[in-house]
């Protein structure tokens, strides 16, 4: 184990060689900690990593399919060796499963003629994901003083916001795959952080907004570093705040 291990927090991030996962990485190592980047590229967790370094952040790189078991499971043994804990685990890794398109053209996820496999894809990584990554962290977040879990979910998972009929998301493609998709990660959220409640780990999931990423092909109104704040405050948390919640920048999300 490494020296600078003893007073740097360990933050892992699923997803984070670009968009809302390197912000949050940005911010988190900015912070003082230090941060794990995961990415199914290694070529491309790399040089996020030496980015984050060159910016005077602690940063390293972890190849990390969140679908694939191996990988997760390889991942969670490097974290072990090397640091002997974990302190937050940020799920962030995710996907549309229209490629990459603005919500307001993801038109083939209408639920009457939807294509299985595409919500079962969807689903493996956005919920499947999250509880094998979680799962394979847990060890190593119960040896920390204050574990976080944040659950990087979007208000498309709010069942409040999309049943209204003049809501702000209205507009919108109805949706058998991602939205679905969100809706069950905030759900997982709260059971978890039910389960979690007796041992001080605190769960929350995070709505970051419309965010300009590749993954809705730039068309989001926000920046990445924007988006992330939400995150990294549901990763900062103190003890005395609550856990199985959904937040936004600005408060509360409705279920």
């Amino acid at each position: 184990m490494n020296e600078h291990t003893t007073h740097r927090n360990v933050a892992m991030i699923t997803g984070a060689n670009r968009g809302i996962g390197r912000a949050t990485a940005e911010q988190l190592a900015a912070l003082g900690m230090t941060v794990l980047i995961g990415a199914r590229n290694q070529r491309r967790g790399e040089e996020a990593a030496t980015a984050v370094r060159a910016a005077g952040g602690d940063a390293h790189a972890i190849t990390l399919d969140v679908t694939e078991p191996t990988t997760i499971a390889e991942a969670a043994t490097w974290v072990e060796k090397r640091f002997g804990h974990l302190d937050v685990l940020i799920n962030n890794a995710g996907i549309t499963g229209s490629g990459r398109v603005s919500p307001e053209d993801a038109h083939d996820q209408v639920p009457s003629s939807v294509d299985l496999d595409m919500v079962r894809s969807v689903f493996e990584a956005n919920v499947f994901g999250v509880i094998a990554v979680t799962n394979a962290m847990l060890p190593l977040l119960r040896r920390s003083a204050a574990p976080r879990i944040v659950n990087v979910s979007s208000a498309a998972g709010s069942l409040t916001i999309t049943s209204a009929p003049d809501g702000p998301l209205a507009g919108l493609p109805t949706s058998a795959a991602y939205t679905p998709s969100k809706t069950a990660l905030n759900a997982l959220t709260v059971q978890y952080a039910n389960e979690l409640r007796k041992d001080g780990i605190l769960v929350n999931a995070a709505d970051p907004g419309y965010v300009d990423t590749e993954i809705n092909n730039h068309s989001g109104h926000l920046t990445p570093a924007q988006g992330a704040a939400v995150v990294v405050r549901l990763a900062t948390l103190d003890a005395e705040t609550p856990t199985g919640g959904f937040f936004n920048e600005d408060g509360p999300v409705p279920w």
